[in-house]
């Protein structure tokens, strides 16, 4: 049932009378409903359960059109109710096509030349955008303290503290731009009848900040809920690599794993929280996955001192 917030929001809106379908939502709170009026559909936001997305989205989305790149008009909108009323991409996400035997290389192509094109923009970056800096990225894995080891005592918490302050400044010996920073196959849309990079449609990205490049890029190809082949995740690494002479690869390598390590623990985390909050499948079906991500990253020498203390507190791993 709508609410009188919502039905005067469409009505005033001109959708008032359109025909509604909720649509399945992911792990947040935000609801998507699908508006039909005659031969035109639109989705409805409601983000009433989080309020403090709805402005970072409109900012976010706004800058990237501005840039030239897909994402949803913004037809409508309500900020003071967290209502806002999107272009309709249509149902088409990377990740249905992944899972109906599409080819894997043509979307990771698309997915990889659309960051290739925002990292190469001078103007990525909207004026003022927050920092993901080491220390909000260690505030950020601090979830993993208490979901995944909520019993570790006080040197082992201390100890992850010192481990990954030592490494993640690491992370930042590559450029900056614009991280969008849930960028991955579930969250792109084919959209077959626009050009070159406005093919990809973005999604999801209202907890942007600006940070390293290589961020987006492991999010992209070590994808927490889907496999992908080790020789097509080389294959874009070397693509996207091959439009920046100047970035040194040794860094650029460094950075990848750090950041690798950093965002696999903060999804163990999460997939941890939710198992608690009764939603399991996300840690029964891919938290195994998310582990061996992770344990590959950890190889890498300069995170060293971090997976001597994974050997030693991470039991269940």
């Amino acid at each position: 049932m709508a609410s009188d917030n919502t039905r005067k929001f469409l009505e005033a809106a001109g959708w008032g009378a359109a025909a509604r379908e909720p649509l399945t939502g992911d792990a947040s709170a935000r609801k998507y409903v699908r508006l039909r009026k005659r031969d035109r559909t639109a989705i409805l936001m409601d983000a009433s359960q989080l309020p403090e997305i709805v402005a970072p989205f409109v900012r976010i989305d706004t800058h990237l059109r501005q840039l030239g790149f897909s994402a949803p008009e913004i037809l409508a909108r309500d900020e003071e109710n967290c209502l806002l009323l999107l272009e309709d991409f249509g149902d088409t996400t990377f990740a249905q096509l992944l899972e109906r035997g599409s080819e894997p290389e043509k979307l990771f192509t698309l997915a990889t030349d659309v960051l290739i094109a925002l990292h190469r923009h001078p103007q990525a970056v909207p004026e003022g955008l927050r920092a993901y800096s080491p220390e909000k990225m260690l505030e950020d894995i601090g979830l993993f303290l208490d979901w995944r080891t909520p019993g570790i005592s006080e040197t082992g918490r201390a100890g992850f503290r010192k481990a990954w302050r030592e490494v993640l400044p690491l992370a930042h010996a590559v450029p900056a731009s614009l991280l969008l920073r849930d960028y991955h196959a579930a969250n792109l849309m084919l959209l077959p009848d626009r050009d070159g990079i406005r093919q990809t449609g973005l999604l999801d990205f209202q907890d942007a900040y600006q940070g390293p490049v290589t961020y987006d890029l492991v999010s992209l190809l070590e994808d927490a809920r889907r496999d992908v082949p080790e020789d097509l995740r080389k294959e874009m690494t070397a693509r996207y690599l091959a439009r920046f002479a100047s970035l040194g690869r040794e860094a650029f390598e460094a950075s990848l794993a750090i950041l690798a390590a950093l965002r696999h623990t903060r999804v163990l985390a999460i997939f941890e929280k939710l198992a608690h909050e009764g939603k399991g499948d996300y840690k029964t079906l891919h938290s195994p996955r998310v582990e061996l991500l992770l344990q590959t990253a950890l190889r890498h020498p300069m995170l060293a001192g971090v997976k001597r203390w994974f050997d030693r507190y991470d039991r269940q791993n």
